[in-house]
């Protein structure tokens, strides 16, 4: 495997061509999924600093594996990017310094990376050391005399300085993701010391303070976190992606009030003509796409999946309608994963890269 540290948008699973090949490897047409493939690593595949679930070679074999065609030698070579990139979690954790969310969020750090080794079928010390490391993010740590949480960080959202620091809260760059990976682990019996208290850490959090996409420092002093905002509840930030893993949470610690709860939480948030008047396109991310996804995996571990219909079908309408008006070609943010939420398959398990299932 040729490899750069260039970023290349074809080799983006969010926006390039390998999110072009997961739709068609999905729907069974390999002649042009092999096209898409040959674009996103005619220039080289990441294996550096950039590389992760969505972008680079871990971005390769999870496309790779939904068609049964993952190498040993592409599997090492994703190997060797996790190897680094918990090498350098630890010398940070060692230092005392707080992370930052690249080195541990589902987008772009290690949160994703044990998502795709999950998908591995079989555990590994590896995925035991990704997970350990998941785990050591729920134990609290000191800097300058405060207490905070493990996962918090001393820049803001969009990655400039923050007085303060913060907790960021959603799927796609906040804890919600590291607790999806660490419940989806337990269910499928793959546990580390440890475990169940750290999902039980990051759910209590995110009853408290999930109802805004973040928590600032001055959050923490009050009484009471502040009313949230409004704001568009989407699969990365927001009420649903949170409730799925919430969802998770529960069905991981056999907590059937927290999963009647996260329950709740889907249904009434796409129920409610507020909300829902704030999506306003059809992408996976944070549109019509990712809410009908998420909404078909909640209700198929519910106990009663038939309160769903009703805003799955009013959701397949809106995708319908606005699928057309999507102008980007690719997975995340365009026409391919739209195209994957509305034909309602999951053959291949493809979703398990939202880390919904």
């Amino acid at each position: 495997m040729t490899t750069t540290t260039l970023p290349q948008r074809t080799q983006d699973l969010s926006e390039g061509a390998l999110g072009m090949a997961l739709l068609h490897i999905e729907r069974g047409d390999l002649p042009t999924a092999r096209r898409h493939l040959a674009q996103a690593v005619a220039h080289g595949v990441s294996t550096g600093g950039n590389a992760s679930l969505f972008h680079g070679a871990p971005a390769l074999e999870f496309v790779l594996a939904r068609g049964g065609h993952a190498s040993a030698h592409v599997r090492a070579v994703v190997d060797g990017v996790v190897d680094v990139r918990l090498a350098a979690a630890r010398r940070r954790q060692t230092s005392g310094a707080l992370p930052h969310l690249a080195e541990w969020d589902h987008i772009r750090g290690l949160a994703g990376l044990g998502a795709l080794l999950l998908t591995r079928g079989a555990p590994s010390a590896l995925l035991t050391d990704v997970l350990t490391y998941l785990v050591s993010l729920s134990r609290p740590v000191r800097v300058a005399g405060r207490e905070l949480p493990g996962w918090w960080s001393a820049v803001g959202p969009d990655g400039e300085e923050l007085a303060g620091g913060h907790s960021n809260n959603g799927v796609a760059h906040g804890i919600a993701g590291p607790l999806a990976v660490l419940s989806l682990a337990a269910r499928h019996d793959v546990l580390v010391p440890g475990q169940h208290a750290a999902i039980e850490v990051f759910a209590r959090w995110l009853d408290r303070y999930g109802v805004n996409y973040w928590t600032t420092q001055n959050y923490l002093e009050a009484a009471e976190p502040p009313e949230p905002e409004p704001a568009r509840q989407s699969w990365c930030y927001g009420g649903p992606g949170i409730a799925r893993a919430q969802q998770l949470a529960a069905l991981a610690l056999g907590d059937p009030a927290r999963r009647q709860a996260a329950e709740d939480t889907v249904v009434r948030t796409l129920t409610d003509p507020c909300h829902l008047a704030r999506i306003t396109d059809a992408t996976l991310c944070h549109g019509w796409a990712g809410l009908i996804t998420l909404a078909r995996a909640v209700a198929a571990d519910s106990p009663t999946p038939e309160r769903f219909t009703p805003a799955i079908a009013d959701l397949h309408q809106r995708l319908t309608i606005d699928l057309a008006r999507l102008r980007k070609p690719g997975f995340m943010e365009g026409r391919s994963g739209a195209q994957l939420a509305l034909d309602a398959m999951n053959v291949t398990n493809w979703t398990s890269v939202l880390l919904i299932t």
